[in-house]
């Protein structure tokens, strides 16, 4: 990147999001945030419409992923013109729900979806073991007001602390509601349809990761579905062992990566210590000290 060396992005290395986000539990969340964005009628209608999900299975996820990382630990140029990339593809989108038309970037559906999104990341992250603090949690929904901004949303009308987005989920709790669109979205994450060697993994990917991202939903979402999930404190058990394994495996990518003919492989992380030092690479241990 031609960014200047010191640059340290939206967030910097003394944030709870440049920690929290290069966890490997933010997978699983990724799919929680998914099942969650998929109980809203228009949310999950737009998805279904404009989302080639079924032709390409891991896109949306891997899209995602990317922008998350990118907003995470990219220069702020780079951040910027990712999100106007975003903001332009939204712009031009539209969905159709029970006869009437409506925008993708309605700020109603772009605020479903980040809340969807950062609360996912956090249950998910603070279940997998990671040792974050309450103020911690607050000041993580905070910091991630500059990422609702990014998309196009106003960060005073955003949710910035724990009980404040515990009231706007308690809030839209009437709008939820299972539809068919729903059931696709559930029938895809428990069972994408990948073929050739991707599909030999699928007996293991459905328990390990596609319903075990489904039972760390609230009850009342696996309500809402009419499924059951794996009992909280099985799924909680099978996501933090399946974290350490896949922290593990991390720890050698970072080695692996350091190639320089991998180079388009290396994780944001990974790039972002590059260039600001060794210093900045995420942990646990470099949270900010709670009050």
């Amino acid at each position: 990147m031609s960014a200047k060396p010191n640059d340290a992005g939206m967030f910097g290395p003394d944030s709870v999001s440049w920690q929290l986000h290069a966890e490997p539990a933010m997978w699983l969340a990724g799919i929680r945030s998914l099942y969650l964005q998929a109980l809203h009628p228009r949310a999950v209608a737009g998805i279904v419409q404009n989302s080639d999900f079924r032709g390409d299975p891991l896109g949306r996820l891997v899209r995602t992923a990317n922008f998350v990382g990118a907003a995470t630990y990219c220069p702020r140029a780079e951040v910027e013109r990712q999100a106007a990339k975003v903001r332009a593809v939204h712009r031009s989108l539209r969905g159709t729900h029970e006869g009437r038309v409506f925008r993708i970037d309605e700020p109603e559906l772009l605020l479903w979806v980040h809340c969807a999104e950062v609360s996912s990341f956090l249950t998910v992250v603070r279940r997998a073991g990671f040792p974050l603090t309450a103020t911690h949690a607050d000041r993580y929904l905070d910091e991630q007001r500059r990422s609702a901004a990014l998309v196009g949303l106003d960060p005073d009308e955003v949710p910035g602390s724990v009980a404040a987005m515990r009231a706007y989920l308690l809030g839209m709790r009437p709008v939820l509601r299972r539809t068919d669109d729903t059931d696709a979205i559930y029938d895809f994450l428990h069972r994408p349809p990948v073929g050739g060697r991707l599909a030999l993994g699928l007996p293991v990917y459905e328990p390990l990761v596609g319903h075990l991202a489904y039972s760390l939903l609230p009850r009342w979402a696996q309500t809402m579905y009419g499924h059951r999930g794996y009992p909280y404190a099985m799924s909680t058990a099978m996501m933090k062992t399946l974290s350490e394994t896949l922290r593990a495996l991390q720890k050698t990518m970072r080695t692996v990566v350091r190639e320089p003919r991998l180079g388009p492989l290396v994780p944001h992380p990974v790039l972002a210590a590059r260039r600001l030092g060794d210093w900045a690479f995420p942990s646990a241990r470099k949270l900010p000290a709670a009050a």
